[in-house]
C-alpha cells in the first residue's frame, strides 16, 4: 500500500504550512518539514506547536540558513529527507514540495497514479547536451567553485569566477558521474531514497563537489537518481505542474486558474498565489474528495506561451503577465523615500537596512548601476524597469519573502509614485526635503546635461532660478497628490521631528527612529 512521506520546504507563513501540513496526513500520508532558519524562530514554534500531537509530522533534526542557488536548499532536502526516512520506516515514496504548492488532484487520485507504476518521477536531462538551461552560465556552474550567492553578492560571485578562469583552477567533475539537471520537484521510491543516502555516506567526495557548484538543487539529486537507478524505472517528467515566464520567474497561479489546474496531467502545482484564498479553499476540498474523475488535456503551458507570445508579435490578444498580475498585492506595504539629493536618501535607507532589516533598494528606476538581485532580465535597464515597473517590484517582494519594501525615488518621477498609489497594496511616502546652496544647483544642472564647463556665467545666472523653482515645483506635485499616508523629514527639524516622521512612516518604535534620525552626516553634502 503506497504512503506517502512528503518534504516540505518552507520559510514563511506558518498558518498555510499548517493547514498544508493537516491536509496532506488527513488521508494518512506523513510530512516531514524544514523551516528556513532565517525566518523568525516565533514561526517555527508556532507551527512545531499547532503539529506536536500529530503523529505523521516530523521536523528536520537542524534548521538550514537557505539562500536560492546554494548548496543550503540540498542540505536542508537531506535534513527533511533523513527524519522522514527514520520517522515514518512505513513510506514508500518521498515528495518533494514548497509551502506555495497545492494539490490539484484528490489523495485518491495521487495514491493511485504512484501504485500503478513503479518508478521515480524526477526530471532528468544531459547537462551539457540538452537546452534546459536557457539562460547565464552553463557549465561555469560546474567547474569552477563558488562560495558566494550571485543574488546577494553578485560583485564577489562573478569576481571569483574571473580570478579562478585566470588562474585555470577550473576542476573535473567526479569521473564515474554523468551529470543530469531538472525541476527540484521530485518524487522517488523509499529504496532510491536509501540508495542516494547511502551513497552520499560513503562517497564525502561526491557531496563536496556539488557544495561548491551553482544551483545544486536541480544537478544534485538528478544526477545521483540517474547514477543509481535503471534508465527504465525513471521518469523524466515531474509530477508537479509548473510553468516559467520569458523572463525565467514561475508563473503564478490566482482563483480563475482552477480549472486548467484540474485539466492538467500533474497532481500538484506552484506556485499558488498567497492571495488566491478561494483557488486554495477549493483545491484543499478538491484533495479530500473520493470518486472524482480528471479528463486531462495538458493544453495549459500551450495556452500560456500562445497568449504571451501574441503579445509579443504585437497581436494584443490578452495581457500579458506584468499585467493580469499587475497588483503588488494588498498585503504588502511599498515605502518610497522621495529626496532629490540621492546621496541622502541612500544613507537614510542604509541606516534602515541596518536597523530595522527592511529590504531596501535604491534609485532603481533612476540609476543602472542600482544593485539588484538576478529577476531573470527584467531589471537589466532602467527602460525595461519603468516598463514592467510593478511586475519588478513585485518580484522584489518575492525575492525578499517580505511584505514591506522600502524604495527610493526621485520626487520628479511623479507618474511612478501615482502609479504606485493607485494599486490594491498599501504606499507610504516619505519625502526629504533638503536645502539647496547656488553651487549644489549648478553640480545638479551639469548632472542632469543642463550645463557644462563651457557654459557663459550669464547663461548659468540665468538658469539657477529656474532649476530652483522645478525642485519646488516637484515637492509641490507630491502634495498635490494628497496621498494619506505621506510624511516629511526636513533638514532644518529638529532630531526628534523628524525621528516623529520617521516612526509613522516605517511603523518602527520611537527609539528606532530617532536613532536613525539622529544620524549626524545624513544631510552633509
Amino acid at each position: 500500500m503506497t504512503q506517502i512521506a512528503f518534504i516540505l520546504l518552507c520559510h514563511k507563513d506558518p498558518e498555510g504550512i499548517i493547514a498544508q501540513t493537516l491536509r496532506l496526513t488527513a488521508p494518512g500520508d506523513c510530512v516531514a518539514i524544514h523551516f528556513d532558519a532565517r525566518a523568525p524562530r516565533a514561526d517555527y514554534e508556532r507551527i512545531r506547536t499547532a503539529l506536536a500531537d500529530n503523529p505523521r509530522v516530523s521536523f528536520a533534526r537542524r534548521r538550514v540558513k537557505c539562500g536560492w542557488g546554494e548548496w543550503s536548499l540540498v542540505a536542508a532536502t537531506l535534513e527533511a529527507l533523513r527524519a522522514a526516512v527514520e520517522d515514518f520506516p512505513g513510506a514508500t515514496h518521498f515528495y518533494m514540495l514548497s509551502g506555495d504548492c497545492m494539490p490539484i488532484k484528490t489523495a485518491e487520485y495521487v495514491h493511485a497514479r504512484l501504485e500503478e507504476d513503479e518508478a521515480d518521477h524526477i526530471e532528468s536531462f544531459d547537462f551539457f547536451g540538452s537546452d534546459w538551461i536557457k539562460t547565464g552560465i552553463k557549465e561555469e556552474r560546474l567547474i569552477y567553485r563558488h562560495w558566494f550567492n550571485e543574488r546577494r553578492r553578485k560583485q564577489l560571485f562573478y569576481g571569483s569566477m574571473e580570478l579562478q578562469k585566470k588562474f585555470g583552477l577550473s576542476r573535473k567533475v567526479p569521473e564515474d558521474l554523468k551529470i543530469r539537471i531538472g525541476s527540484q520537484w521530485w518524487c522517488l521510491r523509499r529504496r532510491t531514497v536509501e540508495a542516494v543516502l547511502d551513497f552520499i555516506a560513503r562517497r564525502r567526495d561526491v557531496t563536496r563537489f556539488f557544495a561548491t557548484t551553482w544551483i545544486p538543487d536541480e544537478t544534485f539529486f538528478q544526477t545521483l537518481v540517474a547514477h543509481l537507478v535503471p534508465e527504465r524505472e525513471i521518469r523524466s517528467r515531474p509530477l508537479t505542474f509548473l510553468m516559467f515566464t520569458d523572463y525565467g520567474m514561475p508563473v503564478t497561479f490566482y482563483d480563475d486558474h482552477f480549472d486548467l489546474l484540474l485539466s492538467q496531467g500533474y497532481l500538484f502545482a506552484r506556485k499558488i498565489s498567497p492571495e488566491a484564498r478561494q483557488l486554495k479553499d477549493r483545491l484543499g476540498a478538491l484533495y479530500a474528495e473520493t470518486g472524482r474523475s480528471f479528463p486531462i488535456s495538458d493544453d495549459g503551458r500551450r495556452q500560456f506561451a500562445y497568449l504571451t507570445s501574441r503579445g509579443r508579435e504585437g497581436r494584443r490578444y490578452a495581457q500579458r503577465f506584468w499585467e493580469t498580475e499587475g497588483s503588488l498585492g494588498r498585503s504588502r506595504t511599498l515605502l518610497l523615500v522621495a529626496c532629490k539629493k540621492w546621496h541622502v536618501a541612500k544613507r537614510l535607507v542604509e541606516r534602515v537596512r541596518g536597523l530595522t532589516g527592511l529590504p531596501a533598494v535604491d534609485y532603481l528606476f533612476n540609476e543602472e548601476a542600482t544593485a539588484l538581485p538576478d529577476l531573470g532580465g527584467i531589471q537589466r535597464s532602467i527602460e525595461k524597469r519603468m516598463r514592467h515597473r510593478r511586475a519588478l517590484v513585485r518580484m522584489l517582494f518575492e525575492h525578499w519573502g517580505s511584505d514591506r519594501l522600502v524604495l527610493c525615488v526621485d520626487p520628479g518621477s511623479i507618474e511612478l509614485i501615482q502609479d504606485f498609489g493607485t494599486d490594491r497594496s498599501r504606499m507610504r511616502l516619505l519625502e526629504i526635503e533638503c536645502d539647496f546652496t547656488d553651487d549644489y544647483l549648478l553640480g545638479h544642472a551639469r548632472r542632469v546635461g543642463l550645463s557644462g564647463p563651457q557654459t557663459p556665467k550669464a547663461a548659468l545666472e540665468l538658469l539657477l532660478p529656474t532649476v530652483r523653482y522645478d525642485v519646488k515645483f516637484e515637492s509641490d506635485r507630491l502634495r498635490d497628490l494628497d496621498l494619506s499616508g505621506h510624511h516629511r523629514m526636513r533638514q532644518g527639524a529638529t532630531v526628534e521631528e523628524n525621528a516623529a516622521a520617521l516612526a509613522a512612516f516605517l511603523d518602527v518604535p520611537a527609539a528606532t527612529a530617532r536613532e536613525i534620525a539622529a544620524t549626524d552626516y545624513l544631510f552633509v553634502d
